[in-house]
């Protein structure tokens, strides 16, 4: 398995077409038109390949923008999925971490997060597993300054499609699992932070989408998260 970080204006008909082609297989109802679309509205694309195949990706837009007069660097992730045959492997995470660090560097002013809205548990699930904290979550309640900025973001980013009293963006064409990828099995709600995912987000089968924020920082991360780094 390997990942590649790279830009939006480099990604090759190919790529986006194989981009898109796994975007289908797992959700309903996405045209090339929209994909193309809400690909350009990115800056950067991790791919996941196995033996020259594309089994994942994950788009990015990195930017710069102020809260409360200071500079605030964000890390946003737009379409992500990894296909099955792939779900056990530690790839995505360790490219995504080491593509972070590389993005730093490109955008350095003031602190450094990760906003992400998600509408599946498994991507939600990867917060408690490489950050120690990060928001909304089931044991603490978000802080009010990060709550503020959390709001400052989302609002920024998505308009009146965000709606800040459930903290869920509701797009008027949302993008929703394939029926076999929908359901959360009965067990996996014994996981706490699957629970907590799918009380806050009643609607993500949906395809509504759950506002989370991190900050990222090497003393936020797990000790997997540390592995993660560490390779």
């Amino acid at each position: 398995m390997t990942s590649r970080l790279v830009r939006q204006t480099d990604l090759t008909e190919t790529e986006l077409s194989e981009m898109h082609a796994l975007m289908t297989a797992h959700f309903e109802g996405v045209t090339v038109e929209q994909f193309r679309k809400d690909a350009a509205e990115k800056n950067w694309a991790i791919l996941l390949e196995r033996d020259g195949r594309l089994v994942g990706f994950s788009t990015i837009l990195a930017y710069e923008t102020t809260f409360d007069g200071q500079p605030v660097s964000v890390i946003y992730s737009g379409d992500t999925i990894v296909d099955p045959e792939a779900w056990g492997s530690s790839a995505l995470p360790r490219a995504w971490i080491a593509a972070v660090n590389e993005l730093r560097r490109h955008y350095p002013r003031g602190r450094y997060y990760w906003m992400l809205i998600t509408s599946g548990f498994r991507t939600y699930r990867f917060l408690p597993l490489f950050w120690r904290e990060f928001f909304p979550r089931y044991d603490a309640r978000t802080p009010e300054n990060t709550q503020r900025l959390l709001d400052a973001l989302a609002r920024e980013r998505f308009g009146e499609r965000y709606d800040p009293s459930a903290g869920i963006v509701r797009f008027a064409r949302p993008q929703k699992l394939r029926e076999h990828l929908r359901g959360v099995q009965e067990g996996r709600l014994n996981d706490l932070h699957v629970a907590f995912f799918v009380s806050k987000n009643p609607g993500h089968a949906d395809g509504d989408e759950l506002v989370c924020l991190t900050e990222l920082s090497e003393e936020n991360l797990t000790r997997a998260g540390r592995r993660m780094v560490g390779r």
